[in-house]
């Protein structure tokens, strides 16, 4: 991936405790060598708890906490898996709403593994064609989603991945779409030109 690709753009990972250590640790590294700010936005304060699987991994610093975070800062976001941090987040109302507002503005969305589970309350994956950790077909099919099992998936700016062994092609296509930006108008939208003063790239 080119250096500087995304020069300029502010990046918001989204995650609590209990995230799986490689799918934040990973995309964020790959964002930033890429160019891109990155902030860890989290509703807890100071360390979130990072895990490989079952087993406890690192910590990982906050950088911005969820009540002082506006989505209308960011250019796109990332929403790491691991079981219990999405599950987690999905109990917070401020954190559906963050990640609502990002659906709302067609801003690229990277989710990986369990992470695509707050993307159904947010209402963000009805008529979209996503992947997931495989104990998500259900929940997603019955959001309105269409679900394939594929390594990476890509719709209108939504990247979607499986697993840890994904990364390498999610975190190209990730940076593939936060690169291209807004994709104006998901579903009838689709294809139309963006609206005047609309955030500019």
């Amino acid at each position: 991936m080119a250096n500087e690709r995304l020069h300029g753009k502010r990046i918001a990972v989204l995650a609590t405790d209990g995230f799986e250590q490689v799918e934040l640790e990973r995309p964020v590294e790959a964002l930033r060598a890429a160019g891109a700010q990155v902030e860890i936005v989290s509703p807890k304060r100071g360390e979130i708890q990072g895990y490989n699987h079952f087993d406890k991994g690192g910590k990982v610093g906050v950088d911005r906490d969820l009540s002082q975070a506006d989505a209308d800062d960011y250019d796109a976001l990332v929403l790491p898996g691991g079981v219990i941090n999405p599950d987690q987040l999905r109990l917070v109302p401020r954190a559906i709403e963050f990640i609502r507002a990002f659906v709302e503005a067609d801003r690229p969305i990277a989710a990986i593994c369990h992470g695509p589970w707050t993307l159904i309350n947010a209402e963000g994956v009805r008529g979209r064609r996503v992947t997931s950790w495989p104990s998500l077909e259900v929940d997603l099919r019955n959001a309105g989603a269409d679900w394939v099992d594929e390594e990476v998936v890509v719709d209108r700016g939504l990247v979607t991945s499986r697993k840890p062994d994904d990364l390498p092609a999610f975190c190209a296509k990730m940076i593939e779409e936060f690169a291209e930006g807004r994709h104006a108008g998901r579903g009838a939208q689709a294809g139309r030109p963006e609206q005047p003063g609309a955030r500019p790239h």
